[in-house]
């Protein structure tokens, strides 16, 4: 199974409502998709968003690198031979780990079809059906209650607050929530580096003394102060999850061997894909550090490769997986089922996906 060439087009899809943290404010998805095509007819899909706070990647930048670097290095390779596929992906260009992260899930798509099954069962199958939490953006608190109301009466049992836009005051807006949602319901809390070391003690302490009770803080601080996120992390009862600040492999080694945070957050955008996400679980199941699988800005393509990633991997033990339940449709045929908080993983081969807009010929 050659690869013969490989396409990129964009999709745009409205979400249901404006998605704010502290970083930005996003009204639609805006992302590039990717089709990997072989010399069996076979084709696999891919996706990335241009996340370009985070990751530093653009619609232009993911486009060009695949484009101009990546298919060039990758056509007429053999899908089969995955590790030399990836390595060679991996090494054709610098850093631009979105784009090589869209090429990389579309590549493991086609391989998966090789091997005639699903993907998380060739990645390990650990389990069929995973829970996901929703996102709740940042805003004014009446706005986040109802916005709080209306995710638990969709069915979702674990809401992920964003937060860290006006330091102490995200206490009242949390209580507020806590109250509202009543104990039964899981709250994690995202600051995306809202706050400082010291800030950040004070208001997880304060959800501590008022009952909020977090089952985790998500980037308390700025991902490259690795000391203020182990200060966070030593000082507060709540468990620390690194998100920005772990990036690939070494990143997490990092982050572990300073004992900067209790879990990592592994995203297929930053990581550059499925191949270097599972090296990034390798190094936590030797630590003995749970993960969670989150996502960008991504539609279902993306966040099925994430998911297929979960379901195979048991030191996978969250998922913040919520990108095509904040969209306000769903363009694509086929792949895992989302019913509300639930993934259920689909048994047709590779990310299951048949059908892509603008791929159509």
């Amino acid at each position: 199974m050659k690869i013969t060439a490989i396409q990129t087009t964009e999709i745009r899809i409205p979400l249901r409502t404006p998605f704010k943290t502290a970083l930005r404010t996003v009204d639609s998805v805006h992302d590039v998709l990717v089709r990997v095509q072989t010399d069996t007819g076979e084709v696999g899909y891919g996706e990335a968003p241009p996340t370009a706070v985070i990751t530093g990647d653009t619609i232009g930048s993911i486009r060009n690198a695949i484009e101009e670097f990546i298919a060039p290095a990758l056509v007429g390779m053999d899908v089969e031979d995955l590790d030399c596929v990836m390595t060679r992906l991996d090494r054709c260009i610098l850093k631009n780990t979105s784009a090589k992260a869209a090429v990389d899930m579309a590549i493991y798509d086609l391989y998966a079809k090789s091997c005639g099954k699903p993907l998380y069962r060739v990645l390990g199958g650990a389990k069929k059906e995973i829970e996901t939490d929703l996102t709740i953006s940042v805003n004014p608190i009446p706005q986040m209650v109802a916005d709080a109301h209306e995710a638990v009466n969709r069915g979702f049992n674990i809401l992920k607050i964003k937060v860290g836009k006006e330091g102490l005051k995200d206490v009242a807006r949390l209580r507020a929530i806590r109250e509202a949602v009543g104990p039964g319901v899981v709250i994690r809390v995202d600051a995306n580096q809202g706050w400082e070391p010291k800030q950040a003690v004070r208001i997880i302490t304060a959800l501590e003394d008022a009952g909020v009770a977090p089952e985790l803080v998500e980037q308390p601080v700025d991902a490259h102060d690795l000391a203020g996120l182990a200060f966070v992390t030593s000082n507060v009862c709540t468990p620390i999850l690194a998100d920005e600040s772990v990036f690939g492999p070494a990143d997490a080694l990092e982050v572990l061997r300073r004992h900067a945070a209790d879990l990592i957050n592994i995203k297929l955008m930053k990581a550059g894909g499925i191949w270097q996400a599972q090296k990034i679980c390798a190094i936590a199941e030797t630590c003995g550090v749970q993960c969670m699988i989150g996502c960008m800005l991504e539609s279902k393509i993306a966040v099925s490769a994430a998911a297929h990633l979960a379901a195979a991997r048991s030191v996978v033990t969250r998922a913040d997986l919520d990108g095509p339940s904040l969209c306000s449709e769903d363009p694509y045929t086929g792949g895992p089922v989302f019913e509300g908080s639930r993934i259920l993983m689909n048994e047709a081969p590779g990310l299951g996906i048949t059908a892509v807009p603008g791929f159509e010929d």
